[in-house]
């Protein structure tokens, strides 16, 4: 097993220089959130085994270019031009690992008026990095939970479970920095009780955020199912179909 917060450490090596950080694309379109401009960047500090991206996290180093912060925006909003959107996003890996890249796309994002979805597995967000979000008046934070406790989460990407406590702490940070966020999980992998015991931590940090909680499934790329076969995973729950 490893240790996100390693791990992390690691891979920033390779996929941050200074105020650039490594993209394999940029300006991609989709329906998620009614619509919204993403840039794909590499590198994670996690492998879960139902990741649809896993060539560029496992080998961020090989994947795609090195981008400056205006160059990443320029991309996202061509996109959003064409495209007639007025959200953007980073997603693909984890796009907290290089928080000076981040933080100038987020200002961009203000000053052009672009609401910012920021897709994250929250375990690099401690109170520090929580205050300095706060700052970001069109950004609104999604965490992505592995599994709904511990175990399942040690499960689902192979590291500590102790991960799973950075996850929580990652979205109480940004609830008390007042940052607007909400969670989500991984569901497929998680019994009715444990989604229902995950929901009562999450009402830990907020009543209220019990009812946000976005549930995700298990979409049946054929490498992830492979990945799954050969590591003894069966989903519990339901299975969107790759079409």
């Amino acid at each position: 097993m490893y240790d996100p917060l390693e791990l992390a450490a690691k891979v920033r090596a390779l996929v941050a220089k200074g105020i650039r950080r490594r993209y394999y694309r940029l300006g991609r379109g989709g329906r998620w959130y009614g619509g919204i401009a993403t840039a794909d960047c590499c590198g994670c500090n996690l492998r879960c085994c139902f990741c649809w991206s896993d060539y560029p996290r496992d080998h961020p180093q090989r994947a795609g270019r090195f981008y400056t912060p205006p160059e990443v925006f320029r991309g996202l909003v061509s996109c959003a031009q064409r495209r007639g959107y007025s959200q953007l996003r980073i997603s693909g890996n984890e796009p907290t690992l290089n928080p000076e890249h981040l933080f100038v796309i987020l200002e961009l994002a203000d000053e052009a008026g672009y609401r910012f979805i920021l897709e994250t597995n929250g375990t690099l967000i401690d109170p520090e990095y929580a205050r300095s979000l706060s700052h970001f008046r069109n950004l609104h934070v999604r965490v992505s939970f592995k599994g709904t406790n511990p175990e399942e989460f040690s499960l689902l990407t192979g590291a500590v479970p102790r991960g799973f406590e950075l996850q929580m702490e990652g979205l109480r940070n940004l609830w008390e920095a007042g940052v607007g966020c909400h969670p989500a999980v991984m569901a497929s992998f998680s019994p009715d009780d444990n989604l229902k015991k995950f929901k009562e931590k999450l009402s830990e940090i907020s009543p209220g955020m019990t009812q946000e909680v976005e549930e995700e499934y298990l979409i049946s790329y054929p490498p992830v199912l492979r990945r799954l076969r050969e590591r003894g995973i069966v989903p519990y729950g339901r299975i969107y179909q790759k079409v």
